[in-house]
């Protein structure tokens, strides 16, 4: 079967939705289980589900991708690892990862399927790209923010490697770089980045002159761009969707398709995705670099009741199998030779005898009457690209003989496609990480401006300032780490400067996302990660130590507990003071009313209960602070085990700052409305 040079990846987060999707013409779906997938919200598969789906898949030539794309807990690390394993054996032919320290085990002990880099990465720039080859990845999700001209240098990049690009061309937006989203966990207790998302940001937050859905973006669509896609190297198109009906996946797969073969889409198809489902229309704004206020929508009734209407005639879409897998065909009814039908496709080959023919009484079987017989492929994946017959003339051959024929090897053959290859497995085992001893814990702390730090101040241990605030800090009481931007608009740029400032005495790098890890490590310099590396479990830790950090800051969305417990011979800590990142977005809720022209760089927005959230401008993109700090102070106790803290200053003076610190130090209770953060639940 010959390859072609690009796929349509669909949804499927229900056995319908998988059927809908292969009967359309994708040529791979993705799908969760119960457990461990970014959408658990969905219907998802059991692993006999999950069985029977990828023998159906194998059957129709598609492929098959599980997500295992959540932070990983440590107590959850072997039943991820063993989810994988069935996985394996049931044929899947790949696995959409985000956890670096699930996807090294599983590198190791199932070698022969495919690793895929998952949005959640927040992979938004090339410089990554060569770790995640050297960590066996062989495909990676760019991230949705990045700009047409930002995507041929991805693109460029990840060919040079041999790596394929997946990227999104259909479906919802999230208005969070993936990856970085805590509003759902700290707002209701349900954390996107653990496959629970509420989707807070559909809610009304306004901004001042905004929509009053300040957060709440139109669907993406690019497939009026596809043929720009393909032409830059894109391999992947992916649909999102696993959360909607089978009717929308097979309209979306339709459009797809239509649009990768013409290179654009025809407006009778749009019009088509426009009903099936939008939320006030479609955006390619981040592709095309024309982010603001028309990129902004929601789900109105109008909306709903087109799609009402359209799902009534779509499920013809995908009533009967797709005709994708081209067959040679070979018939042969000699006089004395019992009549045989024979099968060819690709490595398979099958064939069946029926009885010998006998001369014809009145009419005799010609080669179109047999052709016509054999060809009748439809309910089947096949088609026939070649049909030879040998007749001899004057002999009769029944239908019924020939169609019991094809039958028989279209079974046959089925059955050969659904055969899955034997596949190395090594018993690897979790290895034990290895373990710091505490002596001192440690205070950071990361000021948005020189300007808050207290004049003298000297218990703090590090002082971390954002990457374009880091000059003049050479008479600072201890050492300074600059923080890299979580969304990358320019490597060289960020090169430039990280350079310039090692050559001034600052060689730490603060790093919440992988593609700074990529930069800072370049650039040679001493690496603690942030807390956007979702750093749940040892095995994360032991990559990351592995790739040269020296520190890491745990995920907001551990328990005290468990980050205390956990296992590393790398410097620990935690985010232990001040408003934590909600959201980092490319598309700024204040840009969407007022506009940059009357913004002073940091702003609010207002959610339907009155409280504000700052926001705060990071030199490309946006930050939206909780509207309340983390305050731990009263909880030294619990600091046992961890190196060091975070205490993370916004919008405090340096007087403010100065009495918090001390009261760190002290072990003074709050004075202020705050919150606990996730540290004291066990986040599901």
């Amino acid at each position: 079967m010959p390859d072609k040079n690009y796929e349509i990846l669909a949804p499927a987060g229900s056995f319908e939705s998988l059927f809908a999707a292969v009967r359309s013409g994708a040529d791979a779906v993705y799908f969760g289980m119960k457990d461990f997938s970014a959408r658990r919200n969905a219907e998802n598969f059991s692993v006999d589900e999950m069985r029977k789906g990828v023998k159906y898949c194998k059957r129709n030539a598609v492929k098959t991708y599980l997500t295992l794309n959540i932070a990983v807990k440590e107590k959850e690390l072997q039943s991820a690892f063993s989810l994988a394993k069935e996985a394996y054996f049931a044929g899947v032919d790949g696995f959409i990862l985000s956890d670096l320290g699930l996807a090294k085990i599983i590198h190791e002990a199932m070698p022969d399927v495919e690793m895929h880099a998952s949005t959640q990465m927040t992979i938004n720039s090339p410089a990554p790209l060569k770790m995640l080859k050297e960590l066996g990845f062989c495909r990676v999700v760019a991230a949705r923010e990045m700009s047409k001209t930002e995507l041929i240098k991805f693109c460029e990049t990840a060919k040079a490697l041999g790596i394929q690009v997946e990227v999104f061309v259909h479906g919802a937006l999230c208005m969070c770089l993936s990856g970085q989203c805590l509003m759902s966990s700290v707002l209701g207790g349900r954390s996107g980045n653990r496959g629970l998302c509420a989707g807070p940001c559909r809610l009304p937050f306004t901004a001042e002159g905004g929509t009053g859905y300040d957060l709440s973006l139109k669907d993406l669509s690019l497939l009026d761009h596809i043929g720009e896609l393909l032409e830059m190297g894109v391999f992947s198109f992916k649909i999102e969707g696993r959360m909607k009906r089978p009717e929308y996946i097979a309209a979306a797969v339709t459009a797809c398709k239509t649009a990768a073969e013409k290179g654009f889409l025809d407006n009778e198809t749009k019009t088509v995705l426009g009903d099936v489902f939008s939320r006030s229309g479609f955006t390619d704004g981040y592709f095309t670099g024309k982010t603001g206020r028309e990129m902004f929508g929601v789900r109105t009734e109008f909306d709903a009741l087109k799609s009402k209407k359209a799902y009534s005639v779509l499920h013809n879409l995908y009533r009967n199998e797709f005709p994708r897998i081209p067959i040679e065909i070979s018939a042969s009814v000699k006089q004395s030779e019992p009549v045989k039908v024979r099968f060819v496709s690709g490595e398979y080959d099958v064939f069946f005898e029926g009885g010998i023919p006998e001369p014809a009484k009145t009419k005799s079987a010609s080669k179109e009457d047999i052709k016509a017989l054999v060809s009748k492929l439809g309910g089947t994946p096949f088609y026939a690209e070649k049909i030879d017959v040998l007749l001899d003339e004057g002999l009769f051959v029944s239908a019924t003989e020939i169609n019991g024929l094809r039958r028989k090897c279209c079974e046959a053959l089925s059955e050969k496609l659904e055969t899955i290859p034997q596949r190395r497995f090594f018993d690897v085992g979790f290895k034990t990480a290895g373990q710091r001893n505490s002596s001192r814990l440690e205070i950071y702390a990361e000021f948005e401006s020189k300007s808050q730090i207290p004049e003298g101040l000297k218990e703090a241990d590090l002082f971390i300032l954002p990457i374009e605030n880091c000059d003049g800090t050479e008479n600072l009481l201890a050492p300074v780490a600059v923080k890299l931007p979580k969304f990358i608009k320019s490597e060289e740029q960020i090169k430039r400067k990280l350079k310039n400032l090692k050559e001034r005495g600052i060689n730490k790098a603060f790093c919440g996302t992988l593609p700074t890890v990529a930069l800072a490590k370049e650039c040679g310099m001493q690496i603690t990660g942030d807390i956007g590396l979702n750093v749940l479990n040892s095995q994360n830790a032991k990559v990351l130590e592995d790739i040269g950090l020296g520190e890491i800051t745990l995920s907001a969305e551990t328990d005290l507990k468990s980050a205390r417990e956990l296992k590393t011979s790398l410097k620990k800590g935690i985010f232990a003071y001040g408003r934590l990142p909600l959201m980092a977005t490319a598309n700024c809720p204040l840009k969407n009313g007022i506009g940059c022209e009357k913004c002073r760089k940091n702003g609010k927005i207002t959610d339907r209960k009155g409280l504000e959230f700052p926001v705060v401008c990071k030199n490309g993109y946006v930050e939206i602070l909780n509207s309340k700090p983390v305050f731990l102070a009263d909880k030294k106790d619990f600091f046992e085990g961890l190196d060091y803290i975070v205490l993370s200053f916004s919008d405090e003076t340096s007087e403010d700052c100065r009495k918090i610190i001390d009261g760190y130090i002290s072990g003074a209770p709050p004075k202020r409305d705050f919150t606990r953060g996730l540290y004291f639940k066990d986040l599901q």
